[in-house]
């Protein structure tokens, strides 16, 4: 599996927990297999954090703990 995902049709949503006066703005893309692609709103061009898809999971439980 390449470690750098394909990014052109990611398919971005906000996340339900940053606020409409652009503070905390993050943005996550669901349907890049293998991987979900992190980045932040706020910054023009931002870069991307790919994390590998259980990872992400792991993390997202330990959140919710």
């Amino acid at each position: 599996m390449s470690t750098t995902p394909d990014l052109s049709t990611a398919s971005w949503r906000t996340s339900s927990h940053s606020n409409g006066d652009g503070g905390e703005c993050v943005q996550v893309a669901d349907n890049v297999p293998g991987f979900v692609p992190v980045r932040d709103t706020k910054l023009a061009n931002s870069p991307v954090l790919p994390f590998r898809a259980p990872v992400w999971a792991a993390f997202v439980q330990s959140v919710k703990r």
